[in-house]
């Protein structure tokens, strides 16, 4: 009978989190660190020092535990060059803006949406940018690195085996295409494809604790550390747990920094029609198959909107007053038009603007939660979304938000899950793929409002400022 427990490491943009799970799926503990950027020779980037330190800090606590694997998961917006043993340099945080010269460069020289599934993002959002700058800011040191995702480089920390995976190199990187199941013709061009070798499937054992980490850990050398994978895809893989979802039409929701709607089709859909102009995409899952998507910055959005922690819309004690200002909210007809985060989501140049702004704390939590479903039903829509939508993350608390989403799209079963663990459960699910999740999904009960009308004005003032 098979004993011992698993860690699961989730670093993603605003959050590090490290969780422990035992062999069932019932998780054991949780620890929680935000992140911070660092600017290091004036660029802003990921400060994986600062988070390195603090890992081993918090595996250290399970040094008592019959650890048996390490999963580590990331966002899919950063890559890290290796010089030998080490990290040649802290990367770049994707919000860090490329120098113009430098980006024109790059949209230039990188391949069509049909080949690659990415459209072209802003900042260093593709991280196949980041790699273009880079090479330009340390020419010596990457002419002779190796190249490693986010997620895997957490795998590299803590085994010194370097490897790729494709729902890494797959997350609008430009670096991968998806039909093919290959390196995109850019990554072989530039020569990173072979920087990026070998790529091995998310679930694969990458090695074993590194000598220098069981001693700082307290962890016994023998616990194995597989290669992980994306976020959003660790998600989607809970997700799929479900008999609902399973093999089903459907799209799982992720809520987090970024709303990222991922659709699992009963066929296959011809990617290359999504509107790639809108933030669409085309991810790539643990098993190497094209997932449609389409995504917008929701929870920076909702968090800049409320000028307060993002809980204040999914706090539990909250949603009766939340819920109760809705319809003030309607009837007022206050708005809120998009985008926030300029060149993001499925109004990427539309400008940001409140129509009856209220002053009152709830109506304008409220209404934040109500700009939220109007964008993601527009993101859901562009991927031909049907059937079942579950929303995952910590914004399915949220029941003005999931309730009027439910609202939006009457055709749809809106489902809810654990709101906290479903990336790290996604995680447990490359081990063990029988896991099911614990707990039932719950149908989400539409708000009694009449958000048709809503919607048709919504879309007239955001098309009127087009």
């Amino acid at each position: 009978m098979p004993t011992g427990t698993t860690i699961v490491i989730d670093l993603g943009k605003t959050l590090s989190k490290v969780s422990l799970w035992d062999l069932d799926g019932r998780m054991i503990d949780r620890q929680v660190r935000p992140n911070a950027p660092i600017e290091v020779d004036g660029v802003r980037r990921l400060d994986a020092g600062g988070t390195a330190q603090w890992l081993l800090e918090t595996l250290s606590r399970y040094a008592d535990h019959p650890i048996r694997t390490i999963v580590p998961v990331g966002h899919g917006a950063a890559v890290c060059a290796l010089d030998g043993d080490h990290l040649a340099f802290p990367p770049l945080d994707y919000e860090q803006a490329l120098p113009d010269n430098v980006l024109a460069e790059y949209r230039a020289a990188r391949d069509p949406f049909t080949v690659t599934g990415s459209p072209a993002l802003p900042a260093g959002l593709n991280f196949g940018a980041q790699l273009f700058w880079t090479e330009r800011l340390y020419p010596e040191v990457m002419a002779r690195a190796t190249l490693v995702p986010w997620a895997q480089y957490w795998a590299f920390f803590l085994t010194g085996r370097a490897v790729s995976e494709v729902t890494s190199l797959g997350c609008h990187s430009d670096l991968w295409s998806p039909q093919a199941a290959d390196f995109s013709p850019l990554a072989k061009r530039m020569g990173w494809a072979e920087k990026l070798l070998p790529v091995v499937r998310a679930g694969d054992v990458v090695g074993t604790l590194t000598a220098d980490v069981a001693a700082a850990t307290g962890l016994s050398p023998e616990v194995q550390v597989l290669a992980g994978l994306h976020d959003s895809n660790a998600a989607l893989l809970a997700a799929r747990g479900f008999a609902e979802i399973a093999d089903n039409e459907a799209t799982v929701l992720s809520t987090g920094t970024w709303f990222i709607a991922m659709r699992l089709p009963a066929q296959p859909v011809e990617t290359a029609l999504l509107p790639e102009a809108r933030d669409c995409l085309v991810n790539v899952d643990a098993f190497g198959r094209p997932v449609p998507s389409a995504r917008f910055m929701g929870g920076r959005e909702i968090e800049t909107l409320i000028e307060i922690d993002t809980r204040r819309v999914d706090i539990k004690p909250d949603q009766p007053a939340l819920l109760a200002a809705v319809p003030e909210v309607l009837k007022q007809g206050r708005m809120i038009l998009p985008t926030l985060c300029g060149g993001c989501g499925p109004y990427p140049a539309s400008t940001f603007a409140w129509i009856n702004r209220p002053d009152d704390w709830y109506e304008r939590r409220a209404l934040a939660c109500l700009y939220a479903a109007l964008v993601a039903d527009t993101a859901l829509d562009l991927i031909g979304s049907s059937e079942r939508i579950l929303v995952e993350g910590r914004f399915a608390e949220a029941e003005v938000f999931v309730r009027a989403l439910a609202a939006l799209r009457p055709d749809c079963e809106v489902f809810t899950a654990n709101a906290h663990n479903d990336v790290s459960f996604g995680a447990l699910r490359l081990i063990d793929p029988a896991l099911k999740p614990q707990g039932e999904l719950v149908r989400v009960q539409p708000l009694d409002a009449d958000l048709d009308t809503y919607r048709s004005h919504w879309k007239a003032e955001v098309e009127a400022l087009a």
